[in-house]
């Protein structure tokens, strides 16, 4: 079957629930198709992180059965089996941590990934505060250190570092956290998450995963050819160890990402290149957003207790950059 057809029959199939796959020992992270599922501030908070669809006044059973829903549907909708979560010390160093969890067992108990991610609150690109920094990952790495689908990100966007000051706080972080393998270890890319290769290379990370952010706001290119050599610059000979846990585009604007549509737009050249290359090189993507409200770039949105999509063609799409 061709491409083209390929894509155009899966817009009609429901996708059926999957099970978590780790990654392939062979050196590939494919095996991580997910979401993030975001608070709809944007998940730079001085408070609690409260993803949308959740209020701050659930308990940990009312976060459980939404979570339930929304797990469901990306899942059903989209066919995911990883979602990240961001957190921060303002929500796991209070009680909000104990209800917030409903969230991440959902996810748990429907055979997901979990990447639990740290978000700052001043956007500076550094940790607001090491101490409360490292009170927050005992407790989180206490609390899910044992289960083996929940993988851990020291830090989202760590901009303020340079890649030596990087790798010093994360070999830190892994000293103290020794009992983690390194295989459930989220590195982040410099600057914006925005390249790997400095990451990849320090012999101090060796053995973590790397995550690796990119955007097609970050250029005009309007072909997949540019696009790809874009991305494949700031994954250098790291693809295999790492995930891209945020890329996304506008899904409520009614672009057409199906093959045909794609070369001549800034956007839907940067989707097709971005997932070619992921699926080309089994590389795992985790979509942004895979629900926030407001957010134009969320591929569903909330219906009822579940989840509808925005986009059909752009659901395709990443389905395609996922091996699907």
């Amino acid at each position: 079957m061709t491409r083209f057809l390929l894509r155009a029959a899966m817009i009609a199939v429901l996708v059926a629930p999957l099970l978590a796959v780790p990654p392939a020992a062979s050196g590939a992270t494919n095996g991580f198709r997910g979401v993030n599922w975001a608070d709809a501030r944007d998940n730079y908070v001085d408070g609690w992180v409260i993803p949308t669809g959740l209020t701050a006044g659930d308990s940990y059973d009312t976060v459980h059965t939404k979570a339930d829903g929304i797990i469901t549907g990306f899942q059903q909708q989209l066919g995911a089996n990883t979602v990240r979560l961001p957190v921060n010390p303002q929500s796991v160093n209070s009680d909000w941590w104990s209800r917030y969890k409903g969230a991440i067992d959902s996810a748990l108990a429907h055979g997901m990934n979990v990447i639990l991610g740290y978000w700052e609150a001043n956007k500076d690109g550094l940790v607001d505060d090491l101490a409360a920094w490292n009170t927050m990952w005992d407790k989180v790495t206490a609390d899910y250190g044992g289960n083996g689908n929940v993988y851990f990100e020291p830090m989202n966007e760590p901009f303020g570092y340079s890649l030596n000051a990087w790798v010093s706080l994360c070999s830190t972080w892994l000293s103290r956290h020794s009992g983690i393998p390194r295989g459930r270890v989220v590195i982040s890319g410099t600057g914006y998450n925005d390249n790997v290769t400095g990451v990849g290379a320090a012999s101090a990370l060796t053995g973590t995963l790397l995550s690796l952010h990119f955007y097609g706001y970050w250029a005009s290119d309007t072909t997949r050819a540019a696009w790809t050599t874009n991305l494949s610059n700031r994954l250098g000979s790291y693809s295999s160890r790492t995930i891209i846990d945020e890329a996304g585009a506008p899904m409520t604007t009614g672009l057409d990402y199906s093959a045909g549509h794609q070369d001549g737009n800034n956007f839907t050249a940067y989707f097709a290149a971005t997932t070619d290359l992921a699926r080309s090189r089994q590389i795992g993507v985790v979509y942004w957003p895979g629900l926030r409200s407001g957010d134009t770039y969320s591929i569903t949105r909330q219906s009822g207790s579940g989840l509808a999509v925005n986009n059909a063609s752009g659901v395709v799409q990443l389905r395609w950059g996922w091996g699907l």
